[in-house]
Formats: structure tokens, C-alpha cells, sequence
């Protein structure tokens, strides 16, 4: 066992301060990785306040962090695809059971011993919790780990182990959208991800917001069209057009004036998780044969599919750089949607601790 330095919230009102932590000695299976940049997921400010209590309360002290980018610094005996100085990407998953009906059909994520990167059971026993990505190292199961295209800007492929696979996994899953037409609902973390996926596969791409700022950014990063959802004759003028719509957004909203955009067969998947339910009428499913779905993250093989799609593509996150010393500010900014698009936190900043 060997200490690494870390940012941790020590409860739910506290602030994130620098400490250090355990991590595991290498077993024969494992990956040791110096972390290089980390993104900061709005995920990870729920975790560190304890805002999902009642589905998935934290234990504390909690790291939180699962865009993780770094540079392999040691492997195990039995790890053969990665060596020392291969540069490496961990996402939401650090281990599973390897067994079950889920693992075996490469989705991971919804194994029922699934090891999350931060705040879920250690089974090695290194903490009585997984500590995340707001670290100088980590150490992985080598299933766990991925290959990062050489052609991209590391800071960017951070978020894209989370924000990317979060986006990628529904449009990959609902079929090829080649020259359908695509709607985005909300352009933040998650929704300018869908947005470039979805104008990379060849859809037509529409982005719906609350915000006529939004319009310009949303053209720049490739919406075809952009609909004022608030403005009544916008979303009538189409309504019943949509093929797909991939729902980002994580306050309550009305769930049933976006079902009215698609058409026959159409499906509206959900990505966004809202504090309260939804409320969802029958007769917007029933009237168009329409389909309501949710989507969590990916398994390790469909993100490591997306991280090769971004390296043939050249898609990574739009991000802003900020040392791990301004994190609590950029939680802050957070709650304001005030970045455009994702925090991506050097840790080479640790070095002026």
C-alpha cells in the first residue's frame, strides 16, 4: 500500500481539501496509472454533497473523479495490453464480477457487484470506499482500463469517459441516424457531446434550449438548427419530425412537450437525471407509438468503440483547464453553468502544493 495525494470532501457542507490517500499495491491483474487530467462530472458534485442520498448515499471522506486520462507507470504479471508510458483512460467502472449475464454481454455497468470509480464497496479493502479521479494516481483492474487515441488533446478526452460514452451509447444503440433527424435537448456538459456525435454519424442535428445565447455556440459545434423550446411556435412548427431525441437535461422539465416533437416510432432517450420525477402523460407515448427510454453510461468495450470513433473523428470535450487548487470554485461555477463546456483539472498542479 502506498499513499498518493488527493482532494476530498470530508461531509456533505464541507469544502474539497488536499490530503492524502491510500491506494493498493499492484496485484498480478492491476494497472497503476499517475493521473494527468481529470474531469469534473456534475455527478461528482451530487456525490460530494450527498445529493442522491436516498439512491446512492456517500460515504465519507469521498474523492470523487471518474473522467480520468494518465500515464501507465506500473503494471501486474497477467496485464499484457498495456505497458509503462502507454497513456490510458479510466472511466465511471474499476471492476466488476466478471461473470455475470451483464459483464459477459459487455455491459459492465449494470453488473450487480460493479466496482464504481469513487464511493462503492473497495473489495480489496485498501478503504472502506473506491476513491476517485481528484488524484495523482490510481490503481485499476486491467479490463478497466482503455487505450486513449494519440492524435487527441488529453485534456479534452477526459470528459469523454463520461459526458462521451453518456452521449455516444444511446445514438449507437437506437441505429444509424445517417440523414434522420436528430434533436438535442439542452447544451451543457452532456448535451454539446450529443451534439458532435450526432453530426458525426450524419443526422441532421437540432438543439433545443431555454437560451437564444446558446444559438451562435450551438452552431459552432455543429447543430444544424437550433429551437427555442420556450417560444411555442418554434416547437409547433416541429412537432411530430423528430426520429430520435436525446434528453440532457438534469432539472425538471416537461418531459411531454419533447415527445410531442417525435414522430411515428420515434424515441426519446434520457440521459438527464432530474432530483424529482418526471411527470409523463400516456396519451404523448400512446398517440405515435412513441418510445421513452434511459441510458447509463457504457460498457468497456462500446467506450473504448467511442474513444476510437473521437481518435478517426478528432472529437474530444471543449474544455476549460484549471489546477485542482480551484476546484471548489469550479463547483461553484458549476451550479451556475457557468463553463462551456467541462472543468478538466491538471493534476500536474499538485506539484505546487
Amino acid at each position: 500500500m502506498f499513499n498518493a495525494k488527493a482532494y476530498s470532501a470530508a461531509s456533505a457542507t464541507a469544502k474539497l481539501t488536499s490530503n492524502t490517500i491510500p491506494r493498493r499495491d499492484i496485484t498480478e491483474r492491476d494497472v497503476q496509472i499517475e493521473i494527468l487530467y481529470c474531469g469534473i462530472c456534475h455527478s461528482d458534485l451530487h456525490t460530494a454533497r450527498n445529493e442522491w442520498s436516498s439512491v446512492m448515499p456517500t460515504t465519507y471522506p469521498c474523492v470523487p473523479g471518474h473522467e480520468i486520462v494518465g500515464r501507465v507507470t506500473a503494471v501486474g504479471s497477467a496485464v499484457s495490453d498495456f505497458k509503462t508510458g502507454n497513456v490510458v483512460g479510466v472511466g465511471c467502472l474499476v471492476d466488476s464480477d466478471h461473470s455475470c449475464p451483464a459483464c459477459q454481454d459487455n455491459v459492465e455497468q449494470f453488473c450487480p457487484n460493479a466496482t464504481f470509480t469513487y464511493n462503492s464497496p473497495d473489495k480489496h479493502g485498501t478503504a472502506p470506499v473506491t476513491y476517485g479521479g481528484y488524484s495523482e494516481s490510481i490503481v485499476v483492474d486491467k479490463d478497466f482500463v482503455l487505450r486513449v487515441p494519440t492524435n487527441l488533446d488529453l485534456a479534452g478526452v477526459a470528459p469523454l469517459l463520461c459526458a462521451g460514452i453518456t452521449t455516444y451509447s444511446p445514438i449507437r444503440r437506437w441505429g444509424d441516424i445517417k440523414d434522420k433527424k436528430v434533436g438535442v435537448v439542452g447544451l451543457g456538459g452532456l448535451g454539446h457531446m450529443g451534439v458532435k456525435f450526432a453530426r458525426a454519424f450524419g443526422a441532421h442535428v437540432s438543439v433545443f434550449t431555454t437560451s437564444p445565447s446558446k444559438r451562435e455556440d450551438a452552431l459552432r459545434l455543429g447543430a444544424h438548427e437550433v429551437i427555442i423550446s420556450k417560444h411555442a411556435e418554434e416547437m409547433k412548427a416541429h412537432a411530430g419530425s423528430f426520429d430520435f431525441i436525446l434528453d440532457t437535461v438534469a432539472a425538471d422539465h416537461d418531459i411531454n412537450a419533447y415527445l410531442g416533437m417525435l414522430t411515428l416510432d420515434g424515441n426519446l432517450t434520457l440521459v438527464g437525471a432530474p432530483e424529482t420525477p418526471l411527470q409523463v402523460s400516456a396519451f404523448a407515448l400512446i398517440f405515435g407509438r412513441k418510445n421513452l427510454s434511459g441510458s447509463l453510461i457504457g460498457g468497456i468495450k462500446e467506450t473504448q468503440e467511442m474513444l476510437d470513433f473521437c481518435g478517426q473523428h478528432n472529437i474530444t470535450s471543449d474544455v476549460e483547464v484549471i489546477p485542482i487548487q480551484k476546484v471548489n470554485e469550479a463547483y461553484e461555477r458549476l451550479l451556475k453553468s457557468d463553463v462551456k463546456y467541462r472543468f478538466s483539472i491538471d493534476m500536474a498542479s499538485f506539484k505546487l502544493e
